[in-house]
C-alpha cells in the first residue's frame, strides 16, 4: 500500500457579504416580544412563546432562565394551570 501525496491547500479569499432583501430579525426584538407576553395579566405558555418567536421549546426555556432571569434580573414565576405551565414576570420589580 502506498501513501497518497499530500495536497496543497489553497487559501481562499473571505466571502463577501451578500445583500439581503429583508434584514434578519434580531434576538433583542424577539426578547422584547417575550417580555411583553410575560407581562400580560394572564401570562403565557411555552407553546405560545414558541409561536411568537419561532424558537424551539428548549430555546424558549433557555431564554427564560438565561437572558431574562440571569442577564436582566427579572423574576419569572410559573404555575401549573390544568395541563399547561403558565409563566409570568412578577410585577414587584
Amino acid at each position: 500500500m502506498t501513501k497518497k501525496p499530500h495536497r496543497k491547500v489553497r487559501a481562499t479569499a473571505p466571502k463577501k457579504p451578500t445583500a439581503r432583501s429583508t434584514p434578519p430579525k434580531s434576538k433583542a426584538s424577539k426578547l422584547s416580544k417575550v417580555i411583553a407576553a410575560l407581562q400580560s395579566p394572564k401570562g403565557t405558555t411555552v407553546p405560545a412563546l414558541m409561536q411568537i418567536t419561532g424558537w424551539q421549546a428548549h430555546s424558549v426555556r433557555g431564554a427564560l432562565s438565561g437572558a431574562l432571569k440571569k442577564d436582566r434580573g427579572l423574576t419569572i414565576t410559573s404555575e401549573k394551570s390544568g395541563a399547561e405551565r403558565v409563566y409570568r414576570i412578577e410585577s414587584g420589580r
